[in-house]
Formats: C-alpha cells, sequence, structure tokens
C-alpha cells in the first residue's frame, strides 16, 4: 500500500507535517512498515479540502485531529 501525503504550502499551513507525523507513529505501533509505504508530494490540486492523501491513488482530505480515525478507516481495513 502505498500513502502519499501532499506537503506542499496549503496543506503545510494545514498540518501536513503533523499528520505524517502521526501516520509514521501508527504504521510503526501496528508493525506495518513492510507493508505501507508512506511518502510526500507537492500539490495534488485539491487545496481547499485541507491536507491532501492518497492511498493507492485514492483521494482524502484528512487533519492533524482526524489522522487517528482516517487510518483506522482506510489504511487498516485495506491490508
Amino acid at each position: 500500500m502505498k500513502i502519499t501525503v501532499c506537503i506542499g504550502s496549503a496543506c503545510h499551513l494545514k498540518g501536513s507535517r503533523q499528520v505524517v507525523t502521526g501516520l509514521q507513529y501508527l504504521i510503526a505501533q501496528h508493525g506495518l512498515g513492510d507493508l505501507v509505504e508512506l511518502g510526500g508530494t507537492f500539490c495534488m490540486g485539491k487545496c481547499q479540502e485541507g491536507v491532501c492523501v492518497n492511498v493507492d491513488e485514492e483521494f482524502f482530505s484528512v487533519s492533524p485531529s482526524t489522522v487517528d480515525e482516517f487510518f483506522t478507516k482506510q489504511v487498516l481495513t485495506r491490508l
């Protein structure tokens, strides 16, 4: 599984660093380092929608406060 988080200007201001940190922690906590590739990218073109995250090319809007729920619903259920 590949998770890509936008680290461009708009998403950075909305908390992309905290989203990346949260995902890194959750991936490690669940021992999924061999199954999940976490990467960054610049603008995904949906700047108004919050921190832009793709999971295997499917778009999601995630915030630092929703990263745990996102991980449970969109990552764990796909593995």
